[in-house]
């Protein structure tokens, strides 16, 4: 599968402490070859290559992102006069996006991509509808927002799963999409040719808006227009719920896992409100739940009901989605805390709840952008995060005890390296790149307000 960045050259890293797909380990140098793979993994090293410091674990991979709408994220808070939920939230991000264009997209996205590596993200899976001009003005090229997208993930050298998004109507019913809408819709051809425009661009899959913006007849031919990973929203507030009861009789889970191919490619973001039999069917199909914790906090989502799907033994990833928190630990430690808030019990996760959540949520990431193998081993993407041993959150912990610290207690961010594909992309707490990309992306913003 063709991957977004590969590192030109290969090379060999020496780790005093890491945390393989295995479990911990002592004295490794990591061997990475031209692709950037892991071609080698050599146990109880004395050395070789470059000694890394610090206590090196599997780097997070994004499996939701909308990396526009970092433009306005905590600019939407004040309440309305009628009061505030999702939807009075969607109008103002609507009005929001109306002036930005290829050049403004790049520049938000770079600094999206460059806090995402700061952060410990070494990937991310764009869930990108932003196709077209304000007024639905197509670009010449159809794929211009698209490419903007790519240049940016270039530019911050993240990893890129692009999944460009099919968006045909306003709901369930409706012929076509409001006013604010026309920027994301797309009829199947031009949505066909877009896919083939990306074509040895970059790693890409698909997304399905939503049920409510797919007409159902439509939703099998474009899940078929990938052999890579397909992606929906699905469930995230009641009224999406009530409607799609409404309109088939049955919920959205419930109707999406009766009617379409939902297997190991998919991945349902939010999932939010589902019944026993739901959570169950969802498990057993092997398609990937991609929680956004903050962002479901944020926008009243509710809570997905994580511990019956963990023991049921479903896949998960975690996303950033709305960016108004763009930091895996705060995902992971949000997802807990949800789930001890509504039980009242602890260590839902497992035993170690931070290392069961950071190690599940990066497989799952993994599987959300196309991978075929994820965290540290042979044949999986060399990606990388480093963890200083210096931080007072991890002073004293050991092995599986780390990651409880690092989600649970690992304030300011214990991240202090993060390879990609074999190339270090932040060193010391720093990305090269950052100063300028920030110029950038402030001017994009003053411009925009």
């Amino acid at each position: 599968m063709y991957t977004c960045l590969m590192s030109k050259n290969g090379g060999q890293w020496h780790f005093k402490k890491i945390l393989l797909k295995e479990g911990w380990a002592e004295n490794v140098t990591v061997e990475v070859g031209a692709g950037g793979l892991i071609s080698g993994l050599h146990r109880d090293s004395k050395g070789g290559g470059e000694k890394v410091s610090g206590i090196a674990i599997p780097a997070m991979l994004n499996a939701h992102s909308h990396a526009f709408q970092r433009a306005f994220a905590g600019l939407t808070e004040k309440r309305g006069k009628e009061g505030d939920d999702f939807w009075a939230w969607r109008q103002v991000m609507y009005r929001a996006l109306k002036a930005i264009g290829p050049d403004e997209l790049e520049a938000i996205a770079a600094q999206v991509y460059v806090e995402m590596l700061k952060s410990g993200y070494a990937g991310v899976a764009e869930f990108h509808y932003l196709h077209h001009q304000a007024d639905g003005t197509p670009y010449d090229n159809k794929a211009e927002m698209s490419e903007a997208i790519i240049r940016a993930a270039g530019a911050a050298g993240i990893d890129l799963t692009l999944v460009p998004v099919l968006y045909q109507r306003s709901d369930f019913g409706a012929d076509t999409v409001e006013p604010g809408q026309r920027p994301f819709f797309n009829t199947l051809e031009d949505f066909r040719e877009l896919l083939a425009g990306l074509k040895g661009k970059c790693r890409s899959g698909l997304a399905l808006h939503s049920l409510r913006a797919v007409p159902e007849e439509v939703l099998a031919e474009a899940a078929a227009l990938t052999e890579g990973p397909v992606h929906i929203h699905i469930a995230e507030q009641t009224r999406e719920v009530e409607a799609c009861l409404e309109a088939h009789g049955q919920r959205p889970v419930e109707w999406l896992l009766e009617n379409a191919d939902v297997d190991a490619r998919w991945n349902l973001v939010h999932a939010t409100h589902v019944m026993v039999e739901e959570v169950t069917g969802l498990a057993k199909s092997g398609a990937t739940v991609v929680l956004c914790p903050t962002t479901e906090a944020n926008l009243g989502d509710g809570i997905f009901p994580f511990e019956d799907y963990s023991g049921a033994g479903g896949r998960f990833a975690i996303g950033s989605d709305s960016q108004v928190s763009i930091d895996p630990r705060e995902e992971l430690r949000l997802l807990e805390y949800g789930q001890r808030l509504t039980s009242g019990k602890r260590a839902i996760a497992g035993v170690h709840p931070g290392a069961a959540l950071w190690t599940r949520a990066a497989a799952g990431g993994a599987a959300a952008m196309g991978y075929e193998k994820s965290q540290i081993q042979v044949g999986a993407p060399a990606h990388i995060a480093v963890l200083d041993d210096r931080s007072a959150a991890l002073i004293g912990g050991n092995c599986d005890q780390i990651l409880d610290a690092l989600v649970f207690a690992g304030q300011p961010t214990p991240v202090k390296d993060v390879m990609v594909s074999g190339t270090w992309r932040v060193r010391d707490f720093h990305h090269p790149k950052e100063t300028a990309v920030r110029a950038r992306f402030n001017k994009a913003v003053k411009e925009l307000a």
